[in-house]
């Protein structure tokens, strides 16, 4: 009878993997001639086995399909079922299992395991249930046994789905399918990881009353929850336990309780245990070492590390690519760059090649250090040494050149990622959005947002809060609202930061009604106004001198239960003193101190300079004094807002001159033209002496070249104070901008 094509009329859809996949399907002839030799089977088979794109394997087996004489052996439609099954193939996986049971081939339970890792690949957990629960006779013709729901309670487990595994152990039950050892650990490993090691052991009187003999896997299963829950007595214990039923230790069990000592930080202990085993004729592998090694680093013992690593060396072990990459990790945590770049000369010199891991780590701590340019020198060696880099090593780099203020070359890094064939991920593309956006390069993100989405990368809520941030900033508000609007037809989530931006820019761009209806939407979305949406309205109307609004707003946020915080009492605090109502503004201050809160500077700034603007000096320097005392310390602004009004207020000029030297003591500089009012009146009263020292004290604090220094003293020398003043302010503008203030 002749064979048709399996395939349905209509192309399966493509994978979500792998989207050549799904467009390829064989092509079955009839064979007119018999089957191929086996020789030739076997040889298909092996390039099947060794080609790993599903696309080419399928090629392969279309081209071996054009020939009169084959036709596929079962073990052929295994192998291209299982690498569909990798890719989540599952429609073209379940037309080849139809045609393997047309052509009279059983189905094996190799196949049924590649549906169901297929499921577990795509997270799609009920329908792995329902394959065998529910279609594993109507589509594969055979029936499930202990140990298919073995591999269906190991998938669950591994998805974190107890509900489910409980589901298909009562089948199992129900079935009359008997559990076995396999079983029984699987359900163990699963109790385990749900932190509930207790229940876990008392399934040890279920497996005597069903007459099912635990394992070595078994006890160990038990020992590893223990461990990470940090009791190794009771791990210990059930070693004991092993013990007296007669199953023997294995060196995973020793390896394990290695591990749980380190993990304590016992490593004294660990090296004890590993002796008195070695006593009783354990001998140590590569896992024992590397479970000791990566202990002693993880407590800080890198020295102890480098000889356990000489031991291994001494015992015929050696070190391989993992235990190199714990001891170049701890290196590089601990700040010790050279010696971890001593340990990859000693890899290479060894014949352990370094990976992707190894570079990663010492790339990742050079930028941590500032020394990009070593970094940058590295990866570039990544590519001689014959290892590829991945996205992870691009974005260290990227994120060191944004830090470092250089998105010219970060980008030209992202240029050079794509056409090494590497592709960008959601950390590369919001590392440099970010970056552009704090720069003010809008064009450019908007740029990025759209490639985004043309190569398929996931865009997520941070995404797009972050160009709705630095639309706001710049006071590009529609803009803003077309992103926004974006979200939510590419079905992006919105979140209260994504709604307290756009309110904010609105209330900024004076669109109160803009923002209230945002509010309203934020509501309706199910998200609740925080402190932060009502202070950006608060903000707006404090601008406003609208300070009845101002105290509406903050009425309603105590009616809905919100406590009233700092930056709120310190946005109704400018308010008030930018209407002039500077007493109201003293009362609300007090009032916080009355409730317990400690207010900062950007509380007591608003109230110092309009104190000063109405020459109450007294009350002003009280304020001040009462600030040091019970709120958060002084900032600049407080100081400079201090000084400008000592200076300018009229009062004893020595006033100025001892509150100049307690500013310079706590690290802040005055600026220049409040300075020059002190320095004018010093001179105007023959206070000569003062004026020198005042100059000399700021001349140790900032950075001025010992040439500008020496004109300096030059002119103070020769009593040409005005010059010495004239050629100081300019030097100090000139190398410490920040300090002038114009």
């Amino acid at each position: 009878m002749p064979r048709v094509c399996a395939a349905p009329r209509a192309p399966p859809p493509p994978c979500p993997c792998h989207v050549g996949v799904g467009p390829l399907r064989p092509r079955w002839r009839a064979s007119r001639h018999g089957p191929l030799r086996a020789a030739g089977q076997e040889q298909l088979l092996t390039a099947l086995r060794e080609q790993p794109d599903p696309d080419a394997a399928l090629r392969m087996l279309n081209a071996a399909l054009a020939r009169d004489d084959f036709a596929p052996g079962p073990e052929v439609y295994e192998e291209i079922i299982r690498k569909l099954g990798a890719v989540g193939a599952l429609d073209l996986m379940k037309v080849l299992v139809a045609e393997m049971r047309r052509e009279g081939h059983q189905v094996k339970l190799g196949v049924v395991h590649s549906f169901l890792d297929s499921y577990e690949g795509q997270q799609l957990f009920d329908d792995a249930v329902d394959l065998i629960l529910n279609q594993l006779q109507p589509l594969f013709g055979i029936q499930a046994d202990t140990v298919v729901y073995n591999h269906l309670l190991n998938v669950l487990v591994e998805g974190s789905k107890m509900k489910l595994l409980e589901s298909v152990y009562s089948e199992m039950g129900a079935r009359g399918i008997k559990p076995d050892v396999v079983t029984f650990n699987t359900l163990m490993k699963a109790l385990c990881r749900a932190h509930q090691v207790r229940t876990a052991v008392l399934m040890l009187e279920e497996m005597s009353s069903r007459g099912v003999a635990p394992d070595e896997t078994t006890f160990t299963t038990l020992m590893q929850g223990f461990v990470e829950e940090g009791s190794i007595e009771a791990a210990l214990r059930v070693k004991a336990r092993m013990l007296e039923m007669g199953c023997s230790a294995t060196k995973v069990t020793v390896n394990v309780l290695i591990n749980g000592y380190c993990k304590l930080g016992r490593v004294e202990d660990a090296l004890g245990y590993i002796q008195q085993e070695i006593a009783d004729g354990f001998e140590p592998d590569q896992i024992t070492y590397n479970t000791f090694v990566n202990g002693l680093c993880q407590n800080d013992h890198v020295g102890h590390a480098l000889k356990v690593m000489d031991v291994m060396v001494q015992e015929g072990h050696d070190p391989d690519v993992f235990t190199y990459n714990i001891v170049v990790n701890c290196l590089c945590k601990n700040g010790q760059l050279e010696e971890a770049k001593g340990i990859l000369n000693q890899m290479v010199d060894r014949g352990c090649l370094p990976d992707i891991t190894t570079f990663n780590t010492l790339i990742a701590a050079l930028c941590t250090g500032n020394r990009l340019e070593e970094a940058l020198d590295l990866a570039r060696q990544v590519t001689v040494k014959g290892v590829s880099p991945d996205v992870y090593t691009f974005n260290i780099l990227i994120n060191a050149l944004c830090k470092v203020g250089d998105p010219h070359l970060a980008l030209r890094l992202f240029e050079e990622m794509k056409n090494s064939g590497c592709t960008p991920d959601e950390v590369t593309y919001n590392t440099l959005i970010d970056n552009l956006c704090s720069l003010g390069k809008l064009g450019k993100a908007l740029d990025l947002l759209k490639d985004m989405e043309s190569t398929g990368c996931p865009r997520s809520t941070i995404t797009y809060n972050t160009i709705i941030d630095g639309l706001c900033k710049k006071m590009r508000i529609e803009e803003a609202e077309e992103v926004f609007d974006q979200m939510d037809l590419q079905g992006i989530s919105r979140n209260a930061i994504t709604f307290n931006t756009l309110i904010d820019g609105l209330c900024k761009d004076k669109k109160i009604d803009d923002a209230f209806g945002l509010i309203n939407q934020m509501i309706s979305e199910g998200l609740q106004p925080n402190n932060i949406t009502y202070n950006s309205i608060l903000t707006h109307y404090c601008k406003q001198g609208d300070i009845k609004k101002a105290a509406d707003i903050l009425e309603t946020m105590t009616a809905n239960g919100f406590e009233v915080d700092v930056v709120t009492y310190g946005t109704l605090i400018n308010g008030l003193c930018k209407a002039g109502r500077t007493q109201v503004a003293l009362k609300v201050l007090r009032g916080m101190r009355i409730k317990g809160m400690r207010p900062t500077p950007k509380a007591y700034n608003p109230v110092l300079q309009s104190l000063f603007r109405r020459n109450n000096i007294r009350d002003a320097l009280s304020l001040f004094r009462e600030m040091a005392e019970v709120g958060e310390p002084p900032d600049a602004l407080t100081y400079k807002i201090v000084f400008r009004g000592l200076c300018r207020g009229g009062g004893p000029i020595k006033e100025a001159f001892d509150f100049m030297l307690e500013m310079v003591d706590k690290g802040f500089i005055p600026e220049f033209s409040s300075f020059r009012m002190l320095a004018e009146g010093l001179l105007n009263l023959g206070m000569d002496d003062y004026f020198i020292r005042a100059i000399e004290i700021i001349m140790e604090k900032v950075d001025l070249r010992e040439s500008d220094v020496s004109a300096i003293r030059g002119y103070l020398k020769i009593r040409k104070f005005y010059d010495a003043l004239a050629t100081f302010g300019r030097f100090l503008e000139i190398n410490n901008p920040q300090w002038s203030y114009r």
